[in-house]
């Protein structure tokens, strides 16, 4: 398996240097889907994704033990799974605001959020309170803030943050939500939210110095949403459909694309990341209990698998 892929990322190589040579700018290469790759474990839900840099993937999942497992890509090779402890209720969430700095968030027997993080090692798993009834989402538009959103046991959404070396109280910014949320922030004092209605529908919020107001963007969705962005005004929304394919739209920063079809058979809610300009990664769990990966990006990049 090694030896495959380090062909494949060599041959890659070797023809991205073939068209630089022959005077082709490889950043104009049209950009696509790079196809479904099987991560393997044995997983409860849906997994989740953060990036600290450029071709720096960690991906955290609830496993068959209710611990969250870890594994991560350094650029070259996927390490094998790790366990960062705990006993959860749900799936985890994590998200990266500098280099080597992860932290991780996830629903406790309690109904509580539990939040762990790495910083040159991981820390200690510590209670941040709240009672919600699936997995938190979070997001930072820069360094030392995160914002938590989860459901709460009245379907409503809550929202806690935390700034520079505080955390804030739990607050409710209203619903019904039938799903966990999910969040983005592409830009300082920017958060963009989404979760299923109450019809199945995504809906989306965001902040921008204040709260605007709940919008309906269609679909039929069966579990959380996944969002990403790669730049100011660009996001990238994913769902599992009720045929359980996985579903993306996208906002160019005027208009919201229409719903298309990514295929695959997938039983969880999906994840996503952006780690530059025209790259995805995304993740879901299959029918096999497996976590899955595709990624979008230009034709030159060195492929993940």
């Amino acid at each position: 398996m090694l030896q495959r892929k380090m062909i494949a990322r060599l041959t890659a190589v070797v023809i991205t240097l073939s068209i630089s040579a022959c005077g082709i700018t490889p950043s104009v290469l049209p950009s696509g889907w790079g196809g479904w790759e099987d991560l393997g474990g044995q997983i409860k839900d849906s997994p989740t994704i953060s990036s600290w840099s450029p071709n720096r993937l960690d991906i955290f999942a609830r496993g068959q033990d209710d611990g969250i497992w870890h594994m991560y890509w350094d650029g070259m090779v996927w390490s094998g799974y790790e366990s960062i402890g705990g006993s959860f209720t749900s799936a985890p969430t994590a998200i990266s605001w500098g280099e080597n700095r992860i932290d991780v968030f996830a629903r406790g027997k309690d109904d509580h959020v539990w939040h762990i993080w790495w910083e040159d090692g991981w820390k200690a798993w510590e209670d941040l309170g709240g009672k919600i009834k699936d997995a938190p989402a979070v997001s930072s538009w820069g360094k030392n803030r995160l914002d938590i959103f989860a459901r709460g046991m009245d379907d409503t959404l809550l929202h806690k943050h935390w700034t520079n070396s505080v955390w804030s109280d739990w607050e409710q910014l209203g619903g019904p939500i039938s799903s966990g949320p999910t969040a983005v922030s592409w830009g300082p004092d920017r958060i963009d939210i989404f979760a299923g209605g109450s019809d199945g529908h995504v809906l989306h919020n965001w902040w921008d110095n204040g709260w605007g107001l709940w919008e309906d963007l269609g679909g039929q969705i069966q579990d959380n949403p996944a969002v990403s962005s790669w730049g100011a005004n660009r996001l990238d929304l994913f769902v599992r459909g009720q045929d359980n394919a996985m579903w993306h739209m996208y906002w160019n920063g005027s208009t919201w694309s229409k719903f298309e079809n990514l295929g695959g058979v997938i039983t969880s809610g999906p994840a996503a990341v952006s780690w530059g300009v025209d790259r995805i990664d995304m993740l879901a769990r299959g029918s096999d209990a497996h976590i899955w990966h595709n990624w979008w990006g230009p034709l030159n990049m060195i492929p993940s698998k």
